[in-house]
């Protein structure tokens, strides 16, 4: 999906790590939140409190799940983080993704 359409988009900016992440909350009629952000270069930790997924349209980052090794993307990709989680980011280039969260 390249466009969403009759959404809401929530004004204020999420910035985290010193500006160097920033994403915009979107939400649509049947509760489906996202955020749509950029990643500058750098390494960074999240944690998730539900299960969600990154999915990058463009970039150059290795992701580290939790037990498992660091993975890449070159481009597009996605990956999926359960709820509960911590999980690591080394972005090389600026990073262009989009977060679905999951209600389960």
């Amino acid at each position: 999906m390249t466009q969403f359409t009759n959404v809401t988009v929530e004004k204020k900016a999420n910035v985290y790590f010193d500006g160097k992440v920033t994403s915009r909350t979107v939400l649509f009629a049947d509760g489906t939140k996202k955020t749509l952000g950029i990643m500058l270069p750098g390494e960074y930790e999240f944690s998730t409190s539900q299960k969600e997924e990154m999915d990058f349209s463009a970039g150059k980052l290795e992701y580290k799940l939790q037990g498992q090794d660091w993975k890449s993307i070159d481009g597009e990709g996605a990956f999926i983080v359960p709820a509960n989680e911590k999980f690591q980011l080394k972005v090389h280039t600026v990073a262009d993704y989009c977060c679905t969260y999951f209600n389960e």
